[in-house]
């Protein structure tokens, strides 16, 4: 009887213990709520980033090319490491586009004085207030009564030269720029425009919006108790917020279009009605990488007696076109199967059939998996 006795005792003991328990676990589950709420989880991460403050420079960056076009920093000689900081993702990606950005110019420098290529601005009537792009011409681009040759890009951050902003920072710079191509075709006698259809807007900060003021709460507390109370509430929201505050708050941008270049359609599409059209030469020969392709068919729709007149014939390497979703017409597909070729990723020895997935132009192998690789290969089975 007593052993029963104890055992109801204890028995009640341990569900008031656990309800005591349960109580305290959910008291103390609000509260954990009730702080993550207010906490910006993704600031709360970023509060021990660096500042995202870059260098202007290779030389500030501590990198250069050397002989091989290789970029390796200039006191250890390695190759560009992303991860500088680890766990901070944001922070390298950051630094990544801003060595980015320093390649780009570094890049046209190139066509410039090692190319002797000239920088010719968009739209050819553009006003100083508006944006503007450029494309960049051979002296004898619009002159040669022979022959031209015309580069276009895949879409992305590249711009005016490059094929790929990864391969010149992690290989070299005749694997990831256009340079290659252009110093050939001048060497055989080809005049060559060099396209920038991801040159699209000009990008400006967005002003500050005015912070709309709180409408006035109807209440019976003395004004006075009323402005004490709300100053200490708010003081109470800025120190907490300062304590997990991202010290590094981007600002907002917006995007202006460049006009009659506001997508690399609209590019090429501009770039053919005033300069290839315009060229004196017999034969116009085009490569597009990539997104490239996709513009070309798209010109073709709407210029097509035109392209087909002049251009003799296209190499594309890994082209996204789509002859159905871009409604090409049945002469379109026709032309595309005599005077394209397109060189695509796969296992295959180089320039082997590739089967194709659409009737439109052959398919072949660039000779490996790796799609930058494509154009290496694309060039290399031209000569």
């Amino acid at each position: 009887m007593l052993t029963r006795t104890c055992t109801f005792i204890l028995f009640n003991l341990w569900i008031i213990m656990a309800q005591i328990s349960g109580q305290e676990d959910k008291e103390k589950t609000t509260a954990l709520k009730d702080l993550l709420s207010r906490i910006d989880l993704d600031e709360l991460m970023k509060k021990d980033e660096p500042p995202l403050t870059f260098p202007k420079t290779l030389e500030e960056f501590e990198y250069a090319f050397n002989e091989q076009g290789q970029l390796r920093h200039t006191t250890t000689g390695e190759a560009f490491v992303f991860n500088a900081r680890e766990d901070l993702h944001r922070w390298n990606q950051k630094r990544y586009e801003a060595l980015g950005e320093i390649i780009t110019q570094y890049v046209y420098e190139l066509l410039e004085k090692k190319c002797n290529m000239t920088k010719v601005i968009l739209p050819v009537d553009v006003t100083e207030e508006e944006p503007r792009s450029f494309i960049y011409l051979s002296a004898d681009a619009m002159s040669n009564p022979a022959k031209l040759l015309v580069l276009i890009q895949g879409d992305g951050v590249v711009r005016a030269g490059q094929w790929a902003r990864r391969l010149i920072i992690n290989q070299d710079l005749d694997s990831g720029t256009q340079i290659p191509f252009i110093t050939r075709a001048k060497e055989e006698g080809y005049g060559v425009m060099v396209l920038n259809p991801n040159e699209n807007h000009l990008e400006v900060e967005r002003p500050a919006k005015p912070t709309p003021l709180p409408s006035p709460e109807v209440s019976d507390e003395p004004a006075e108790k009323r402005e004490r109370k709300d100053e200490r509430e708010s003081k109470k929201k800025r120190d907490f917020y300062e304590k997990y505050r991202n010290p590094q708050k981007e600002g907002e941008t917006e995007q202006i279009p460049i006009r009659e270049n506001s997508s690399p359609e609209e590019h090429l599409l501009y770039v053919w009605d005033h300069f290839v059209s315009n060229a004196a030469a017999r034969n116009v020969f085009i490569v597009a990488h990539s997104y490239g392709g996709l513009s070309l068919v798209e010109l073709m729709s709407q210029r097509e007696a035109q392209v087909k007149n002049r251009v003799c014939a296209v190499a594309m390497t890994d082209s996204v076109h789509n002859i159905w979703h871009q409604d090409a017409s049945k002469s379109i597909q026709e032309w595309l199967q005599q005077h394209c070729r397109n060189w695509v990723s796969s296992p295959e020895p180089l320039d082997t059939p590739v089967e194709p997935m659409l009737p439109d132009c052959p398919r072949l192998s660039a000779g490996s998996e790796a799609p930058p690789l494509c154009r290496e290969s694309q060039e290399s089975s031209q000569r």
